[in-house]
């Protein structure tokens, strides 16, 4: 149940689902959801927001359009740039990328309908992806003279490989549900109209463990990745150091011991 609601300028929301999930929510229906410079400031804010926030322990990240999750860059709006005013929008554009991608604690985007260029990119900086029987996601860019520059072509290899990233970028095709998933594309697939309700209960399962341990567990997936193995296993020990003298640790131990659902301390 949604117990609160805060807005983020016109176009973003965040609503929080019990104690320990938050919602941050692409509302711009008239444009489906597509990315203004101010957009992308409001993403920005209300990741900074939930980052800070320690009593949020997972994320999901959807949309109020019926028929997209995002399309990508505000392309009307970048008609009437010039030169100067694209290179001075970047550094805000990016930071939205960014700030979602680096949110500390497990991230889940809940896609249906289009998830194009950037707004694929969007999803890419999530942890998971569930995606619905509707959705079509893809990287266009070359397309209108552009490369992914949200993190596509960073996020995409790393999840498909260099070959099938190159294959799907260069191609600009945007690619059905099914093959997503047959693709890794995207992770969970679920019946059209149940990806938010099916993203909101994986991040409640995911809410239920240790805040410290999932804070802790991130960090050492996204800074070990692509490292060899040696530094790897240097960057999960430094993570469990983190938590081993931590309260959620020592109330997990005796949670187990006790037979009963862990309180955690979140520290």
């Amino acid at each position: 149940m949604t117990e609160s609601e805060v807005r983020f300028g016109e176009w973003v929301a965040v609503r929080r689902h019990g104690a320990r999930v938050a919602e941050l929510v692409l509302d711009r229906p008239k444009a489906m959801n597509a990315i203004s410079t101010e957009m992308a400031g409001s993403v920005t804010a209300a990741c900074a927001a939930l980052a800070a926030d320690r009593t949020v322990s997972a994320v999901v990240l959807t949309s109020t359009h019926e028929r997209a999750f995002c399309v990508g860059a505000d392309l009307k709006e970048r008609n009437s740039f010039t030169d100067a005013d694209l290179g001075r929008q970047r550094p805000h554009t990016r930071a939205a990328y960014t700030s979602v991608l680096e949110l500390p604690m497990p991230s889940i985007a809940a896609v249906h309908g289009f998830a194009l260029g950037g707004g694929f990119e969007l999803a890419l900086s999530c942890d998971v992806i569930v995606a619905d029987a509707t959705a079509v996601v893809g990287l266009p860019e070359v397309s209108v003279g552009v490369i992914p520059g949200g993190g596509g072509t960073q996020l995409l290899p790393r999840r498909v490989g260099a070959a099938r990233a190159a294959e799907l970028i260069f191609t600009a095709r945007r690619v059905p549900a099914e093959e997503a998933r047959e693709l890794g594309l995207v992770d969970i697939l679920a019946a059209a109209g149940e990806d938010r309700a099916d993203a909101l209960a994986l991040a409640e399962r995911m809410a239920a463990n240790s805040p410290v341990g999932l804070r802790a567990a991130k960090r050492a997936l996204r800074l070990g990745h692509g490292l060899d193995l040696r530094t790897g296993l240097d960057v999960e020990d430094a993570a469990w150091r983190t938590v081993a003298f931590s309260g959620d640790r020592a109330e997990g131990v005796a949670a187990f011991n006790e037979k009963r659902t862990p309180d955690w301390p979140g520290e």
